[in-house]
């Protein structure tokens, strides 16, 4: 398939022997193409932190910063961009290691003839096009984010709703309740959906590596800062930003978000020049921002241009007519990493995970499912086959029995909670459980509930 006619593409070409650049430049830019020039490593990467490029074409042995280094850079920092690397000949072994790290073809030289390099460019440029297209068709082909809970149901109407804006979203809930999943949903159903979704966890990094994470920093901003990087806010170009955790961050770092968000530019990390940020913000935690306002822990500046469009997604415990089919979902995704493929669910493991209280939601469902898909012996992971910890059985939780605890016992309180919850409509407390009609008329029967 060759890439769209008039498509002009953004081609870097990196190689220290001037000679091979002029022969590649030359090709490229005679079949339409933008072609940049560097002549080593390290001016690679500082073209690639000035502009974006659909291809980078590189040599493999350059002095200092090698061909290898550059892949690795790119495929760190700049995932939406294709790299084909060119070998001498007899050097087959370098290109293979050079393909494992994320390149997408490889050259030979020297090249037989500028009809063969733009096969492969054409090739390359191809695939970048149809990444972006498959991203444009993917809200489609994505799992809802319920699956009948009236509470979820709310939560996806109003983000479908809040989607299509500019609207900065504040997603607020319990840890592993799905809020990066939301985030994500937010930026499928978006009109920037064809842009980069990139994510940080304000938590997973210090103060100072947080800084240069999201703004990007300038050569001999400190350090090793060998070369300019972008940051993540720059990745972001014309997409979506996802800040987790946000209550995590630091009081200076909060002002300079701030600015961000109110001015929509920035400066990297020891530099002066001012960077646009044109992105789409969505911010999420699993504390209370504005009880962190009134002790002082959180700018309330920051609060109220974060908290634009607030939605609190309900934690897992309050919404179990979606843990039987999340659970399925996460079970095949799990089973054929484990080389289990065939592994699935019987109806009354299904009641058990329904009935548990999982103060950590989806990510401990996750867990439980896993430890369970080793455990099982059979292609039937059952009830009593289930791995739950004492802590997945909280003593004294909401609607639980108080005390020692069984499976038995928290099955049982679940679905006497469901009956009550439903006026004794069995058929709505089935749904409501995740589980079969049938099934539940047997439990009523082995649990002795009129």
């Amino acid at each position: 398939m060759s890439a769209a006619p008039g498509f002009q593409a953004r081609v870097l070409v990196v190689d220290d022997e001037e000679g091979v650049r002029s022969f590649l430049a030359d090709a490229l830019a005679a079949s339409g193409h933008d072609v940049t020039q560097a002549a080593d490593g390290e001016t690679a990467l500082a073209r690639l932190a000035e502009r974006a490029f659909h291809l980078v074409i590189t040599d493999l042995r350059m002095p200092g910063l090698d061909g290898l280094a550059v892949v690795k850079t790119v495929r760190r920092d700049h995932p939406e961009t294709e790299v084909i690397v060119l070998t001498a000949h007899g050097s087959i072994e370098a290109a293979v290691v050079a393909m494992r790290e994320g390149a997408f073809d490889f050259l030979q030289k020297p090249i037989g003839s500028p009809a063969e390099l733009r096969a492969v460019v054409a090739r390359a440029v191809e695939r970048h096009r149809l990444r972006a297209l498959q991203e444009i068709a993917a809200p489609s082909a994505q799992p809802p984010l319920g699956y009948g809970a009236p509470a979820m149901q709310t939560v996806e109407i109003a983000l479908r709703k809040v989607a299509p804006t500019n609207a900065t979203v504040l997603l607020l809930g319990e840890s592993g309740s799905g809020k990066e999943v939301a985030a994500g949903a937010i930026h499928r159903w978006s009109a920037r959906s064809s842009g980069p979704f990139v994510a940080v966890n304000c938590a997973a990094l210090s103060a100072e590596l947080l800084e240069s994470e999201l703004f990007g920093y300038e050569k001999g901003a400190f350090t090793g800062a060998q070369a300019r990087r972008r940051g993540r806010i720059e990745l972001a170009e014309g997409g979506t930003f996802f800040l987790d955790e946000v209550g995590e961050l630091a009081p200076p770092l909060q002002a300079k978000l701030l600015r961000v968000l109110q001015e929509k530019r920035f400066e990297r990390v020891g530099g002066r020049q001012t960077v646009v940020a044109d992105v789409r913000w969505v911010a999420a935690t699993n504390r209370d921002l504005a009880d962190m306002v009134k002790r002082g822990g959180f700018r309330e500046d920051l609060y109220h241009r974060l908290a634009v469009f607030p939605v609190e997604l309900p934690p897992l415990r309050e919404r179990r007519a979606d843990i039987g089919p999340i659970a399925q979902r996460l079970l095949s995704g799990i089973a054929p990493q484990l080389g289990r493929p065939d592994l699935r669910l019987s109806e009354d493991a299904l009641a058990a995970l329904s009935a548990a209280p999982w103060p950590g939601n989806v990510r401990q469902l996750a867990n439980v499912l896993e430890r369970s898909a080793i455990l099982a012996d059979g292609s039937l992971i059952r009830a009593a086959d289930l791995a739950l910890l004492p802590n997945e059985l909280e003593p004294g939780s909401p609607g639980l029995p108080a005390g020692p605890t069984s499976m038995d016992a928290v099955e049982k309180a679940a679905i006497e909670q469901a009956l009550a919850a439903t006026g004794g409509n069995r058929r709505l407390a089935a749904s409501r459980l995740g589980i079969g009609l049938r099934t539940l008329y047997d439990k009523l029967k082995r649990y002795s509930i009129g």
